[in-house]
């Protein structure tokens, strides 16, 4: 088993009286097991945004080494001229 460590922590008291009555409803046992499950809860967040940074910036890599961009004015000019040139061969 884990070795447990005590801790005080300092709250507003409208969070404290939150988890007091979620543990006078029974949803949890103590006011620990609910710190315990948000910590548990905002390290898994934490964990899946470094996860979720990290792949953006292995794109961005990657992107970065595909070589020059092309400025958008010139992608958006050949898209409609070949829309222009498909509109004329139909015609």
């Amino acid at each position: 088993m884990a070795a447990i460590e005590r801790m005080t922590i300092t709250m507003p008291a409208e969070m404290a009286a939150t988890l007091k009555a979620t543990v006078a409803e029974g949803q949890y046992a103590s006011t620990s097991e609910v710190v315990r499950e948000a910590v548990r809860d905002w390290t898994r967040a934490r964990d899946t945004e470094r996860h979720e940074l990290e792949a953006l910036r292995q794109a961005i890599r990657v992107g970065d080494e595909s070589g020059p961009s092309i400025p958008a004015a010139q992608v958006y000019s050949e898209l409609r001229q070949l829309i222009a040139a498909r509109r004329a061969d139909r015609a």
